[in-house]
């Protein structure tokens, strides 16, 4: 079977899912990345290639070089949804998490990290509220690279 490219990517939201030919299911460490051979569900082989990393997210598409397109998936990871009393309160959860180096995902008022029991433990110090769950990881960007898309 012949492994076809990868020549653009398509933000989620901006292609119909529908029309995908495959599906690729992914952490959300393995939705960053530069160069790999990856294979679908349904068998498609293709290789993503591209000058820099980029970060693929939940929904995204990934054009193929014949325009076929294989949506991407992000893989359920065990996480930590982190809620707080106020406004203020979660501001400085935040902090805390940021100064730690921690990928967080923003999710409404509440925000989202994988499971670290260390975390986890200072966080309730710090009166949060949490709630362990599986789902799609999808973590902030860093600065200064972003959400690339496109080759």
């Amino acid at each position: 079977m012949a492994v076809r490219r990868v020549v653009d990517i398509k933000a989620g939201g901006e292609w119909d899912a529908a029309h995908a030919v495959d599906r690729v299911v992914l952490d959300a460490g393995d939705r960053q990345r530069r160069r790999i051979v990856l294979r679908g569900e349904k068998g498609t082989a293709f290789l993503l290639e591209f000058a820099k990393p980029v970060t693929l997210r939940d929904g995204d598409g990934l054009v193929l070089e014949d325009g076929a397109i294989v949506q991407v998936a992000g893989a359920r990871e065990p996480l930590v949804e982190v809620c707080a009393r106020s406004a203020l309160d979660m501001v400085r959860l935040a902090w805390h998490l940021g100064n730690r180096h921690t990928d967080v995902q923003i999710v409404g008022d509440h925000i989202r990290i994988r499971r670290d029991h260390v975390l986890e433990a200072m966080l309730r110090g710090l009166d949060a509220h949490l709630t362990v769950l599986q789902a799609p990881f999808d973590p902030e960007p860093s600065a200064p690279q972003g959400h690339h898309h496109g080759a």
